[in-house]
């Protein structure tokens, strides 16, 4: 067991490169909007989606309802629920722990077991003990950015930038994994006609016309078929 959990810890080590500096910056953006430093393990614990904890500071703040709230993290971390189709939980004894592996899986935990080779299955311990950790780097570099937040002067400004950041990043990352160039034009092209139309819900309006474009390409591959759009590679002197 001790080896396995070893392991786990020393796996994850490539994606804290990632994970506490984004941290910090969530802690620091914490308490410089106004929240006390304490607050940010809260949001950490509770929400635990590292996305959808920047994008809860504007939603807190900016007062917007209950259901946006839900339709808003729906529409954010809806990726989740693919992720959970091939993650080994059952690998997981305990049912409490199962429940545990349920609310942890995140887009870290998910490439950090997703890329074991596919011919070793992981044990529950392993499994068990990156999620355990992922959210431990998490949750403390929060506290540590917002400890050191508070002796930043309010002058400083800028760091809410970390969101968009985080999503350019995502997106990027999504990109290279599929480069169709439909996908990011008909997103830029949702997001800017619903900033005109619904100023007020730009985020909302878009995150939910994308996902309806999504879903009648899934349902008529024709069209999906149509809508490609790929750059063609340059052919190779012979």
């Amino acid at each position: 067991m001790h080896s396995e959990i070893a392991a786990a810890v020393k796996t994850c080590m490539a994606i804290a490169v990632g994970v506490v500096p984004l941290g910090l910056a969530f802690g620091v953006l914490m308490v410089q909007t106004g929240f006390d430093w304490w607050w940010t393990p809260v949001f950490s614990i509770v929400i635990y989606a590292g996305s959808m904890e920047f994008l809860a500071i504007s939603m807190v703040t900016s007062g917007v309802t209950p259901g946006v709230a839900a339709l808003t993290g729906l529409m954010v971390n809806f990726r989740h629920l693919f992720y959970g189709l091939t993650f080994p939980r059952d690998a997981i004894r305990s049912p409490l722990g199962r429940a545990y592996s349920t609310y942890a899986l995140t887009d870290e935990s998910y490439a950090v077991i997703s890329a074991l080779p596919r011919h070793s299955r992981p044990s529950g311990t392993f499994v068990f003990s990156v999620q355990l950790f992922c959210q431990i780097l998490w949750v403390g570099a929060g506290i540590i950015g917002a400890l050191a937040g508070q002796a930043i002067p309010p002058s400083v400004e800028g760091l809410d930038f970390a969101l968009v950041a985080l999503f350019v990043v995502l997106a990027i990352d999504s990109f290279q994994n599929n480069k169709d160039y439909s996908l990011p034009l008909s997103a830029a092209a949702l997001g800017i006609l619903a900033g005109f139309l619904f100023p007020g819900q730009l985020l909302m309006v878009a995150l939910t016309a994308y996902f309806l474009v999504l879903v009648v390409r899934y349902l008529s591959p024709r069209l999906d078929t149509a809508m490609v759009l790929r750059k063609e590679s340059p052919c190779q002197p012979e």
